[in-house]
């Protein structure tokens, strides 16, 4: 099963030097038989005493014809590509960011405004993974600040919790303290994990494992009956540098997120691909310091939900930012999901699945052989 539906087939473009040629071609015969059927009219037309003005008349026409075809030809087949070319880019430099060069009609200027519309997708792509890059860190630090500062009176809040448990207070009122702090306690860890990740233990993983191993254990608790799950292993993948307990980790929290969005009912699929940085029709994925045509793996995981709208693509990785219900999410999940993959040198993309709801592609260099 896929998740994006494959490019269209384009027929081939014909040759601009084949164009040129033989339109040129065509111009010098037209131009040879007017040459020709002048000098076997001028005979007769002399002896009328019009050879002269029907030769001047006959020469500027066949310049005319011939200036007039030719900026016809030139125009199309290559100012007229050029100067789209020109105002695709002027248009990405002015913030129109979705505007890509068209098809110019000839296969090199067609492969022209490929280069272009790869360059311009690597270079946005860059642009987001340093801004992501900064968000990053800026928010670690917030998340370490604020860990801290609310750590501290939460130990203080337990502690009184448990004295008020020991005088004999309403249990019921204590139990909801009680119950309160430890929410509290979660997203205080969460922010933790998100501020400052374990330290790592990386290994060359097998991700058809990993992804195995994070579909087993919810599987084991239970989590994944209310829906249908497509999961086949892929055999074969190239294998990824990582943190097994980590991207087993991304996995979950992904799984859980397509859980929570298909509901009762819902189906959910994941599925691993091996790809490789910027191949064309793939959806043309970067990494920053990775050149394209780098190994990767792409691991995809997708649901039947509602999806995620267009503009908030973006935010659902920012850390608190949930849809959920109050009470149902801390909005940290995707956050550390990202700081995750991230940090194994990769990049996570959400888009519409063929399921009708949100998928998230992971996407990872593999190991260098």
């Amino acid at each position: 099963m896929t998740f994006r539906f494959p490019p269209a087939r384009r027929h081939a473009a014909p040759s601009l030097r084949t164009e040129l040629l033989f339109n040129l071609a065509f111009l010098a015969a037209s131009a040879l038989v007017l040459a020709v059927v002048t000098a076997m009219l001028a005979p007769i037309f002399w002896r009328n005493g019009l050879g002269i003005p029907l030769l001047v008349a006959l020469i500027v026409a066949d310049v005319a014809v011939f200036v007039a075809f030719g900026r016809y030809l030139v125009t199309r087949l290559v100012t007229g590509p050029m100067d789209r070319l020109v105002e695709a880019t002027q248009a990405v430099a002015e913030g129109e960011l979705a505007r890509r060069a068209p098809a110019a009609g000839t296969r090199e200027f067609d492969r022209l405004a490929d280069s272009v519309n790869r360059m311009t997708e690597s270079l946005l792509d860059a642009q987001g993974l340093l801004v992501r890059a900064e968000k990053l860190a800026s928010v670690g630090r917030l998340a370490a600040g604020v860990a801290h500062e609310v750590g501290n009176p939460l130990s203080a809040i337990e502690n009184y919790v448990e004295v008020l448990r020991r005088r004999g207070a309403d249990p019921e009122l204590v139990a909801a303290v009680a119950r309160e702090a430890e929410r509290i306690d979660v997203i205080v860890r969460s922010l933790l994990d998100y501020a400052r990740p374990r330290a790592a233990q990386w290994d060359s993983l097998d991700l058809s494992e990993v992804m195995e191993s994070a579909v087993a254990l919810l599987g084991a608790q239970g989590v994944l009956r209310p829906v249908t799950v497509d999961w086949t292993a892929v055999p074969g993948l190239p294998r990824v540098p990582g943190d097994r307990a980590a991207l087993e980790q991304v996995f979950v929290n992904l799984l859980l997120n397509a859980v929570d969005a298909a509901g009762p009912g819902g189906r959910i699929a994941v599925r691993g691909a091996a790809t490789s940085l910027g191949a064309a029709g793939a959806g043309a994925r970067h990494l920053a310091d990775r050149p394209d045509g780098t190994a990767a793996v792409e691991v995809v995981v997708a649901d039947s939900g509602a999806g995620v709208p267009a503009e908030l693509r973006e935010r659902v990785f920012d850390p608190f930012f949930t849809t959920k219900e109050p009470g149902r999410g801390t909005g940290l999940g995707l956050a550390i999901v990202l700081r995750t993959v991230h940090d194994h040198g990769g990049r996570v993309d959400v888009g519409t699945s063929d399921l009708g709801g949100a998928s998230f592609t992971v996407t990872l260099p593999a190991t260098q052989p």
